[in-house]
């Protein structure tokens, strides 16, 4: 499925964020130890650097290889892959950082705050990323004669984002966020750098009344909601509609 993700758009990444309610220890040998394990797993991991909030990355130093990343920030664990080949290897990764991180950064389920699992489209496209939205999902809506009508000279703000609850309890989430990169300078001019626009689909985990040792299992429950969302809705609704309308322009 993931190659059929991939080949729907420019770009696909899968990452997965652990949301802390406390920060991160960062003393070296917690850090060293933690990377050491997962870089025995992936040795291509094998780039430590630091960001510049504080944040420790493990990556990939091979640049023509897929992206892969391990983050430390202050109160969040990031990490995941860009153009998987398919969904095996940001699983694999997934259930080694989330089993090994609460012995190495003693993380307990006092500690977390939620659980998120990102898909990402990237669509690359050289023109108006809010016009191009606009016009593909709202030319037939009500909302078209204020974004579209003779007063409109240019669209500048068009990110739709959605969420519903997949649980009564509401605990478990999903988002649909179109993100535009487009700016109201290059509107202003006429000319727009190609810059990827991005649909991102998160189902989110809270994190109330579990164990520790529940990680994997939620980070599996939202990877299979996340698959079924994308290739049910997010994909055939939202991608490519989008693909298509860049595809049909000069």
């Amino acid at each position: 499925m993931s190659n059929y993700f991939g080949a729907i758009c420019d770009e696909f990444f899968v990452s997965t964020r652990l949301h802390l309610k406390l920060e991160l220890p960062n003393s070296r040998e917690t850090v060293l130890h933690f990377f050491e394990r997962v870089r025995r797993e992936f040795p291509n991991m094998d780039r430590m650097r630091r960001r510049g909030n504080g944040g420790l990355v493990l990556e990939q130093s091979d640049e023509s290889a897929n992206p892969m990343w391990v983050r430390l920030d202050p109160n969040c664990l990031r990490f995941g892959e860009g153009s998987p080949p398919n969904l095996d290897q940001p699983r694999r990764l997934a259930r080694l950082v989330l089993e090994q991180a609460p012995f190495h950064l003693s993380l307990s389920e006092l500690d977390i705050d939620r659980l998120e699992l990102v898909y990402s489209f990237d669509l690359d496209y050289g023109g108006n990323h809010d016009q191009l939205v606009a016009e593909t999902f709202f030319s037939d809506h009500p909302f078209a004669g204020l974004i579209n009508g003779d007063h409109a000279t240019h669209v500048i703000e068009c990110q739709p984002c959605l969420g519903v609850a997949l649980t009564r309890e509401c605990d478990t989430q999903a988002y649909m966020e179109l993100r535009s990169r487009s700016t109201t300078y290059e509107a202003s001019r006429g000319q727009f750098d190609p810059k990827p626009l991005t649909v991102s689909l998160t189902t989110r985990r809270y994190w109330s009344a579990h164990q520790v040792s529940e990680l994997i299992a939620a980070y599996d429950d939202l990877t299979e909601r996340a698959t079924r969302l994308a290739t049910d809705h997010v994909v055939p609704v939202i991608v490519n509609p989008l693909a298509h309308a860049i595809a049909s322009r000069p």
